[in-house]
């Protein structure tokens, strides 16, 4: 006489509710500390804000991550199995982001002033000091931690936390994008705001193709535009 099976739908039901609710909880611990430490240092400095929130993030970031479990690696960040496709990927990136951020300037120049990056970034012209220390800011905060951050954490709890699939994940690179755009407004102007924006979902919909396996190519592109940006200011060309 075989015993009757339990039934277990109601219990992985209630996993599944709980694991949504905890995205939704790290999701909001995440955005709260970019939010809180930025606006903090905003009075005191603009140069150093954002890459001291981004730091405050990774930090509370890692930490949510290992309570669960889990580590950047399970979120793309991992050794490329092979440079030659990370290298073209990271190229089509690039033209990627280009098209939508271009596109994106066309429809802004109708309703707003493009500002370029105000003066944020003016002592950095002539000035090698200054270039070096932007440099390594540029392949932390501006690369690494920004693409980790607004790609990989956001996105993938944000999706998850509104119950995954592909509507979800849309969703979320797009709740991500205007996060993404938002925080570049206070030195780019609205106009700034709605072409990073763009650029950032651009880079959202690569990260949901491939930057779940390897998110390599997008912090290799997003540092790369950096890096250009910042040797122009440098030596004085305008970018």
């Amino acid at each position: 006489m075989s015993l009757p099976r339990e039934n277990t739908q109601p219990v992985a039901e209630a996993s599944h509710a709980s694991k949504r609710w905890i995205a939704l909880r790290d999701l909001c611990l995440v955005v709260l500390v970019l939010v809180v430490v930025k606006q903090s240092l905003l009075p005191f400095t603009q140069l150093y804000a954002g890459p001291a929130s981004t730091f405050s993030a990774m930090i509370a970031g890692t930490i949510l991550l290992r309570c669960r479990g889990l580590g950047w690696r399970d979120l793309g960040l991992r050794w490329p199995e092979s440079w030659l496709r990370t290298i073209g990927l990271t190229v089509l990136s690039m033209v990627v982001f280009l098209v939508f951020a271009q596109t994106m300037n066309l429809v802004a120049d109708r309703f707003f002033t493009d500002i370029g990056t105000s003066d944020r970034f003016a002592h950095i012209k002539g000035n090698l000091g200054a270039y070096i220390v932007i440099m390594l800011l540029v392949w932390t905060h501006g690369s690494f931690f920004e693409e980790l951050l607004f790609r990989a954490f956001i996105i993938t709890h944000a999706s998850e936390a509104m119950n995954a699939g592909l509507r979800g994940d849309l969703l979320a690179v797009l709740i991500s994008s205007i996060f993404f755009g938002y925080r570049h407004a206070y030195y780019q102007g609205w106009h700034g705001a709605l072409v990073t924006g763009a650029g950032g979902f651009a880079f959202g919909l690569l990260y949901i193709w491939f930057g779940r396996r390897n998110i390599m190519p997008l912090i290799l592109a997003h540092g790369i535009f950096n890096t250009l940006g910042q040797t122009f200011r440098f030596l004085g060309i305008e970018d």
